[in-house]
């Protein structure tokens, strides 16, 4: 297995006659609160830079400077989320599958081949196949997970502005400590996901 993302799987289907192969990877399935957003990338023919990981593998600052390269220097990029409120109502696997289209209609380009990382699900309009760990072994996953990371973080830190209470810039919506002992004190907001189990007990017991 390789031990940094690379374009063996690209190389792959440019062989095979495909062209603009988008790499697609999400963040914030797990969180409680905020929406869930879906990075999609395609590599130009020339793109390489080492210091691309997992966007879990990077410090928030490593984050940031390979996004502003990612956006500089691919074919083309984009990112779609779904709202907290459409998670609750279309449950998490439609919510992710409706992030996946928002992201895919805003690119500037139509892909004709999709690699998904995990148990991502797209539309069969375009062939694609699904990768575990792909965010840690193809540089375009890799490259769309850092592209949702940074929205991502962006987005809760933008809507942690509104409620404050909450740290959401500190934590960004992930069940810590902090967010449960917040939680506790002040209740849930309108950003939290209601269907989420932990959230769910909290508005059943809000004396808690």
């Amino acid at each position: 297995m390789p031990a940094f993302p690379n374009i063996i799987e690209e190389k792959k289907l440019h062989q095979q006659g495909y062209k603009n192969i988008a790499g697609i990877d999400e963040a914030g399935c797990g969180c409680w609160a905020g929406p869930l957003v879906c990075g999609v990338v395609v590599l130009s023919p020339d793109f390489a830079n080492s210091d691309i990981k997992d966007s879990k593998l990077l410090s928030s600052q490593k984050r940031e400077e390979l996004y502003a390269i990612i956006q500089a220097e691919v074919a083309a990029w984009s990112a779609g989320q779904a709202s907290a409120t459409e998670i609750d109502a279309l449950g998490l696997t439609k919510a992710k599958s409706k992030a996946v289209e928002r992201a895919l209609d805003s690119l500037p380009l139509t892909p004709d081949y999709l690699l998904c990382d995990g148990n991502i699900s797209v539309s069969d309009k375009i062939p694609a196949t699904n990768h575990i760990k792909g965010d840690r072994n193809i540089l375009s996953i890799a490259c769309a997970s850092i592209i949702a990371k940074v929205t991502r973080d962006r987005i809760i830190a933008k809507l942690g502005q509104q409620y404050p209470e909450y740290n959401f810039a500190r934590h960004k919506g992930y069940g810590t400590k902090e967010h449960q002992e917040a939680l506790q004190k002040h209740g849930v907001c309108a950003i939290h996901r209601k269907s989420y189990k932990p959230i769910a007990a909290i508005i059943k017991t809000p004396n808690l």
